[in-house]
């Protein structure tokens, strides 16, 4: 009895073992091609040195050049598929708060992610230099309260330098956000906005219609 159990758990152990081997050998696969790609081995470095912060499924990449990517949580949760993350990009969440990166998504350098409610940023989707997300003002104003609203970012979006993404909006898939705008109302999907007011300037077409 005791040799057909012990049999068992060696049997369920060694398939355990197969099943973990391919993973690391694709894993190892796609180290070397990043490698070949030409993105430097202290970005991976950097990166595993910043995914235990990040509660990261995938990849992530820190790019070297200036300080590491800094993650202020005051007890809110970070979900993050896979990203590529610039120096001097700051991540701040409050209590409560819930921030989630897709995969593939891009923050450019000094990027400024304040979190209170809920912050998405869809897949695919590259995030210019100096910009800032927040969900929150903050602090109140005139005896009124603080407020936060959630900030949905949908795939493949491209927001440009020094734009500003205010609380409440939804910026929809593949639109184009130009540098400076101040965002304070939704985006429909595959449009262009630009200018102070975040102005629709032009609609793109979706590609897959």
């Amino acid at each position: 009895m005791l040799s057909s159990q012990a049999g068992h758990l060696y049997s369920r152990a060694g398939a355990s073992r197969v099943l973990e081997y391919p993973s690391l050998t694709a894993a190892l696969g796609r180290l070397i091609e990043r490698l070949r790609e030409g993105v430097p081995l202290a970005a991976f470095c950097r990166g595993w040195w910043l995914r235990r912060r990040l509660n990261a499924r995938g990849l992530v990449l820190a790019l070297p050049g200036g300080p590491l990517p800094l993650v202020k949580n005051r007890g809110g949760s970070i979900d993050v598929e896979s990203c590529t993350l610039e120096p001097g990009v700051r991540l701040e969440l409050y209590p409560g708060a819930h921030l989630h990166i897709g995969k593939g998504v891009y923050l450019n350098r000094n990027v400024h992610i304040v979190a209170a409610d809920r912050i998405s940023i869809g897949r695919g989707t590259k995030i210019g230099w100096d910009v800032v997300i927040m969900d929150t003002n903050l602090h109140g104003h005139s005896g009124q309260s603080v407020i936060a609203r959630p900030i949905i970012i949908e795939e493949d979006v491209w927001i440009g330098c020094r734009a500003v993404i205010l609380k409440g909006v939804r910026i929809g898939r593949g639109a184009v956000v130009a540098a400076g705008a101040i965002v304070t109302r939704d985006v429909p999907a595959h449009a262009v906005v630009a200018g102070p007011r975040a102005d629709v300037i032009s609609m793109g077409q979706d590609p897959a219609a």
